[in-house]
């Protein structure tokens, strides 16, 4: 055992936020601590660091075992750079390399005993440094660096000019390369992308000290933590198994909670029922017996009702108007800030009914995308188009959708003067401002709070094509579930992006990746998404289209040869015809996909519709029959969405 916390209890005045809480950590183990937002996750990591002081109970670390924190927020201001900065981390390192150059540069002057003493000291220090990984320290910084999100480029940017999320990833850094025993995490994933989250799993999955992570990200927590400590009303909780297995546990123990207290209320309501009984006789005898069941009744131990918290969100979206068949058309759309290009000519369209998440590292123009869509900046070039009918509800992870001055009952209001004063607090309570709360300012508001109001907002809007940008930053688990819930049971269409690879993964019928300045397109969910990659993102870069493109390029920008020219340019202008008519041959192909998708769908439609029919779901034969057809055409559609990923990646 590593860490042990007994007996700890932390009060904000009369709110207890955690009660008499009794854990410990074992060497090598990884945790999380999980709990709705406000539960005391944070509290209880910070009550482990000393941060803060718990009321009662105390905090045990083993001899000579070191601690590193995380915090939510970062507050570093130095002038030094990136990279300058996490070296500093292994100062130890760094003394000893400056030593051992010292000592090299005294031999050049030493002879005799002096040289011989030297010698020894200079062997046993670079012994020493070579077992604390010297020689490969600073390939081990930029490793990291370079696996959180950070290019080489941005090495020599100046710490005190990074944003709170940058500063965040250099915080993560120097704590990794510090390698205390135990780490301590509060939302590590909050900054980070798919990319560097992935690495940050197997790092921290194969870190050799102990591990304790408070995050949503339930794929993240089901690659690495092994135990589950769960704050529930202030009760403290530990399950063993990942998150996965925590949610079954949870689920299976609550029904057996509420099962046995509903049991005894039953048992208990019998039991007054026959005393009420026994003393309407009105004897002496009835009446002992009376008294005597009363007394048994008195000392029975009362199981507890399952405590159900007002902490869910009632999200309902649902589109006003049913829009037309074609929701969104991109086409050859650019966009570049000065020198930096995100991405150049990139086309796709999107159909009513789709789900689709936009996903990509970092700074490859996801949200940009979004704002160019919403029409809140222009792009460089190209076409974007709505369908009939397309009204848009936009959710931006900035907030900036809110106005910071008004109070969130104002904000309603003003967006929505139709509704009165009743619907505006029957909404704002149904997204978790009750009282006094609606009267709040939104600048005072937590992030996670503004989200809420952001999607109260969005739930009034009555859109049916949603544009969300990172939806699930700062929510928890129970209103990730209820979001996920409220999307997949949406008739609109919507347009995401989000980090939240479980999410991804429960919500999207369809994924676009931005990479490399141009897009992917995958249908399916995450894992398909994971499943297809590597195949598909190798088919849309090698495709013979971007190679003729590409000489073109060539050849408009080779200084002019008269003896070559007219040759060259002949050759191309026919090997560029030869490839447009390879092209439209494609497109047709893909039309002629699509167009027997639609009546596969169709027709499967039609056979869940005919299953109702009072006459059909009592004729077994006819059952079977449309059965086996559905198959069938279920089979064959699995196939056309193959084929029509394949053909659409070729007209890219």
């Amino acid at each position: 055992m590593i860490l042990s916390c007994s007996h700890i209890t932390k009060a904000f005045g009369d709110h207890t936020v955690v009660s008499d809480a009794t854990f410990h950590i074992e060497e090598h183990e990884k945790a999380a601590i999980i709990g709705i937002n406000g539960a005391g996750k944070s509290t209880l990591l910070k009550i482990i660091v000393g941060e803060l002081e718990s009321d009662t109970g105390n905090v045990a670390i083993s001899s000579g075992k070191t601690l590193g924190y995380l915090a939510q927020q970062q507050n570093l201001s130095t002038h030094k750079t990136i990279y300058d900065e996490v070296v500093d981390t292994r100062q130890d390192i760094l003394q000893m390399e400056d030593d051992i150059r010292e000592m090299e540069k005294q031999m050049n002057h030493l002879s005799g005993n002096e040289l011989e003493t030297l010698l020894t000291k200079y062997t046993n220090l670079t012994h020493q440094f070579e077992l604390m990984n010297g020689y490969s320290y600073r390939s081990e910084v930029v490793g990291v660096l370079k696996g959180l999100g950070f290019m080489e480029d941005d090495f020599t940017l100046k710490v005190d000019t990074l944003s709170g999320g940058q500063k965040t990833r250099v915080a993560l850094s120097k704590l990794l390369l510090s390698s205390p025993d135990i780490i301590l995490l509060d939302e590590p994933t909050n900054h980070l992308d798919m990319a560097s989250i992935t690495w940050l799993e197997n790092y921290l999955a194969s870190y050799n000290g102990s591990v304790i992570i408070v995050a949503h990200d339930r794929y993240f927590l089901d690659k690495i933590v092994t135990k589950i400590i769960e704050i529930d009303c202030s009760k403290v909780t530990c399950f063993s198994g990942n998150y996965t297995d925590y949610a079954t546990k949870k689920a299976v123990l609550r029904n057996m909670q509420l099962k046995e207290y509903l049991n005894q209320q039953q048992n208990i309501k019998h039991q007054e029922e026959v005393i009420a009984k026994l003393k309407q006789f009105n004897r002496e005898k009835s009446i002992k017996r009376a008294e005597s069941r009363e007394k048994m009744l008195n000392k029975i131990e009362r199981v507890e009702k399952p405590i159900e918290v007002n902490n869910k969100m009632n999200i309902q979206l649902e589109p006003e108007v049913i829009s037309g068949n074609d929701v969104l058309s991109v086409k050859d759309l650019s966009k570049s800030f000065d020198t930096n290009i995100l991405f150049n000519d990139i086309s796709f369209e999107i159909k009513r009914g789709e789900r689709v998440a936009l996903i990509g590292n970092n700074g490859t123009g996801k949200t940009t995308l979004l704002k160019i869509i919403n029409n809140l900046i222009p792009a460089n070039s190209g076409e974007i188009q709505l369908g009939a009918k397309v009204t848009i509800g936009y959710y931006d992870q900035e907030h900036h959708v809110l106005d910071l001055e008004k109070t969130l009952f104002e904000e309603i209001q003003d967006a929505y003067p139709d509704l009165n004063h009743t619907k505006i607090r029957n909404t704002l309570a149904a997204f978790l401002f009750t009282g006094l709360d609606v009267f709040r300012y939104i600048r005072e508001l937590s992030g996670g709070e503004r989200g809420r109001l952001s999607l109260a907002k969005l739930m009034l809007s009555n859109a049916n094509f949603l544009i969300l940008d990172e939806p699930t930053n700062h929510l928890d688990m129970v209103s990730k579930e209820i979001l996920e819930e409220a999307l997949n049971n949406y008739t609109g269409t919507v347009l995401y992006v989000s980090h939240d690879r479980y999410f991804i993964n429960t919500t999207a019928t369809r994924i676009i990746e931005l990479t490399d300045k141009t897009i992917v397109n995958y249908i399916g969910n995450y894992d398909y998404y994971l499943n297809k990659r590597d195949i598909l993102t190798n088919k849309a870069f090698s495709n013979d289209t971007k190679n003729i493109n590409s000489k073109i390029e060539n050849v408009l920008t080779m200084e002019p040869n008269p003896s070559k020219e007219s040759k060259n340019s002949k050759e191309l202008w026919q090997q560029s015809k030869e490839e447009q008519a390879k092209l439209k041959k494609i497109k047709n192909k893909l039309e002629n996909v699509e167009k027997k998708i639609s009546e596969l769908e169709e027709r499967i439609k039609n056979i869940d519709t005919e299953y109702m029919k009072p006459e059909i779901s009592s004729n077994t034969e006819k059952l079977t029959k449309l059965h086996n057809e559905k198959v069938h055409l279920s089979e064959e559609l699995d196939k056309l969405y193959e084929q029509w990923e394949e053909l659409s990646i070729m007209t890219i």
